[in-house]
């Protein structure tokens, strides 16, 4: 009889969808907390922006430190130590009472967000994925994180209604610890191989150069990041500062849009 084909949705795939999904939504409503921040200490936008630009500085350069965890110490160690930085950033961050000390936790922020990102959880879906499934298992984990950079700044906004900034940093610090109570669904059937573990970085960077996707990748992140980083980081402020009252009985009043931070 002839074999049935391996199911795409898996238990790997789910959740490192939720995984990647939580850590995105997160990210992307630090843009929310702008003015909030702004009206109770005062501080120039550009202290508050520069805390952003921190953040995804410290993604980017913990990406790689945390997929070579993930090699040495396992997938799912990595992701909860990634979590756990993730949280402590959140946390501290709600404390923080200086631009300086702002800008000092959204270190712990960014390495977080690389501990529960792409470089880790699309190496684990990857590795758990047959061969026929796989481009579309990470197709779809990689939509997941866009999903939920769409809908963190909503919560965060619906959040903020409710409740201080400071408030709202805790509650992404429960959720995101939250995660690692997934874990347990989340094992990848093929470890790395001795000989990859021994690779250098520098060998397999060589190796990935003469790759031309990789390089043509690579290069197209220099330009992905700057409007996206608009959007996510500035954005809801402009549109909350810049747009008039809205207005009883409009389009935007009636879809439950009733404040101009809320179009934001």
């Amino acid at each position: 009889m002839p074999r049935s084909a391996a199911p795409l949705f898996t238990p790997v795939l789910i959740v490192g969808c939720v995984i990647i999904m939580a850590s995105f939504a997160v990210r992307a409503s630090f843009g929310v907390f702008q003015i909030p921040i702004a009206e109770e200490f005062g501080w120039l936008r550009a202290e508050f922006s520069l805390a952003i630009a921190i953040q995804n500085l410290a993604w980017g350069i913990g990406q790689p430190i945390f997929g070579a965890l993930a090699e040495k110490i396992g997938d799912r160690k990595a992701i909860v130590l990634g979590a756990i930085i993730y949280a402590a950033g959140l946390v501290l961050s709600s404390g923080a009472t200086t631009p300086l000390e702002m800008q000092a936790y959204e270190w712990l922020v960014g390495f977080g967000i690389a501990g529960t990102g792409f470089g880790v959880v699309l190496a684990v879906v990857g590795r758990a994925s047959s061969d026929a499934n796989r481009s579309m298992s990470l197709a779809i984990v990689t939509a997941a994180g866009s999903a939920g950079q769409i809908i963190g700044a909503p919560t965060a906004e619906f959040l903020l209604s409710m409740m201080s900034w400071q408030s709202v940093f805790l509650v992404f610090a429960g959720a995101v610890l939250a995660l690692i109570l997934t874990l347990p669904l989340m094992r990848a059937p093929q470890a790395a191989s001795k000989a990859e573990l021994e690779a250098s970085m520098g060998s397999v960077l060589k190796q990935a150069f003469k790759d031309p996707s990789f390089t043509l990748i690579f290069l197209g992140f220099f330009s992905c990041g700057y409007q996206l980083a608009f959007i996510t980081a500035h954005f809801p402020a402009f549109v909350t500062e810049m747009c008039g009252p809205i207005l009883p009985g409009g389009a935007l009043h009636s879809i439950g849009i009733t404040t101009t931070s809320a179009l934001g």
